[in-house]
């Protein structure tokens, strides 16, 4: 299969950045419990993840095929191969901050190479929407793995679960052996350009219309999706009564049901045009909304401690990542496909820079207006970026034509 390296490597980086970026849940709980930090400074984690990201991806865009984007892997998986050992060893909450920065700055490299490299190994547009999918569906499950993987190191003593980061260094280290000696058989255009150059190149790129209105769809699509992915084990615990260990066990079905989304969404892709996908996603997940809320107010005032006795809503709301779940990959892929290879990295790097800051936005309006609605009206909320991103898909749509 041509290319075969590149993408075996493309599936493995994914996988361990997922895991290690989507931990921020277990580790803001672990930081309370086990270093007795205050919810206030647990909740700045996400701000060691998302600034480093957002800083360094405006910057890396540019400069990434300079560099090489094998090179580029390679010292995204170093950086946090020593951050999980030093998670181990350090054991403190220092260490969990130092391990966010530097899984933040390995993600925005990682996420500029992936994006800019499934141009340089596919030649058709669906084959490029596929792989985006398939990649984005490898993603998912790298979350799911944390979730389900990491909490068996739970145990009697207070430090077992740190093993959980010696079993990542280990992975990691496998995904940097397999990097290494995979050939990276692709020619990149570069320029002697400086690195100042390089960025006024990159922010010409919104004088095409089809860039900015990508990027309008990805900050509203992230915050959506991060607003829910952060809150809904709060939204389990706090609004349908579910045990706090269980609540968290649940959140595993809304991860699982955006896997299977990005799985279906690959296969679909070369059958049924990527517009009528999205939009049927799109209208799905406001449909979803609209039907499933209402139930939480009808959950007894009770505890939940058994999977018997969950209330069917627990159930269902997750299920709006099956809707959500074909956007991202999708107009990522038309967007990129529609722009000249070259400008690949620099359009990976503005993505991952205005999805960071997206996510951060959703999970902070969530957050603060969670106990000021209640549980139960707070993600009604997420029909109003879904209203934008309609609009975005349809002008997108007639951008990519044109």
């Amino acid at each position: 299969m041509k290319h075969l390296g590149i993408k075996i490597s493309l599936f493995l980086i994914y996988f361990v950045f997922a895991a290690l970026l989507n931990s921020v849940g277990i580790l803001v709980e672990r930081s309370q419990e086990v270093y007795e930090v205050a919810k206030g400074d647990a909740a700045y984690l996400e701000l060691f993840k998302d600034l480093s990201i957002a800083l360094v991806s405006f910057v890396i865009g540019t400069f990434l095929p300079k560099l090489g984007y094998k090179k580029g892997m390679l010292i995204s998986l170093a950086l946090v191969f020593f951050g999980c050992i030093g998670m181990y060893f350090g054991n403190s909450f220092w260490s969990v901050k130092i391990l966010f920065a530097v899984t933040g700055i390995g993600f925005a490299i990682v996420k500029v190479a992936v994006y800019a490299l499934i141009g340089y190994v596919t030649d058709e547009k669906d084959d490029h929407r596929r792989l985006m999918s398939f990649i984005e569906t490898v993603f998912m499950v790298g979350i799911i793995f944390m979730y389900v993987v990491f909490p068996l190191f739970y145990n009697d003593d207070p430090n077992g679960w740190l093993r959980g980061y010696l079993l990542m260094a280990g992975i990691i280290a496998i995904a940097f052996t397999i990097i290494l000696f995979s050939k990276f058989d692709i020619e990149v255009d570069q320029k002697n350009t400086s690195i100042a150059q390089d960025i006024r190149a990159m922010l010409r790129l919104f004088l095409n219309p089809i860039v900015y209105v990508f990027a309008i769809f990805a900050f509203f699509y992230v915050m959506t999706e991060q607003g829910i992915m952060t809150w809904l084990p709060t939204f389990n615990k706090e609004t349908l009564n579910i045990n706090p260990k269980l609540a968290t066990q649940m959140a595993v079905i809304l991860m699982a049901s955006f896997a299977v989304g990005r799985f279906v969404t690959g296969l679909l892709v070369k059958k049924i045009k990527w517009i009528y996908i999205a939009i049927t996603g799109l209208l799905g997940s406001a449909i979803l909304v609209l039907i499933v809320l209402p139930m939480a107010n009808n959950v007894p005032d009770m505890q939940v401690n058994t999977l018997g006795n969950l209330p069917l809503v627990s159930f269902l709301f997750p299920m709006i990542g099956l809707f959500l779940a074909p956007l991202y990959p999708l107009i990522s892929s038309t967007v990129l496909s529609a722009t000249d290879k070259k400008h690949h990295s620099a359009l990976a790097g503005i993505l991952t820079f205005v999805s960071a800051l997206g996510g951060t936005l959703g999970s902070v309006i969530i957050g603060n207006l969670f106990d000021l609605l209640g549980g139960n009206k707070v993600f009604y909320l997420s029909l109003i970026p879904m209203a934008i991103i309609l609009v975005a898909l349809f002008r997108l749509n007639r951008l990519a034509k044109s």
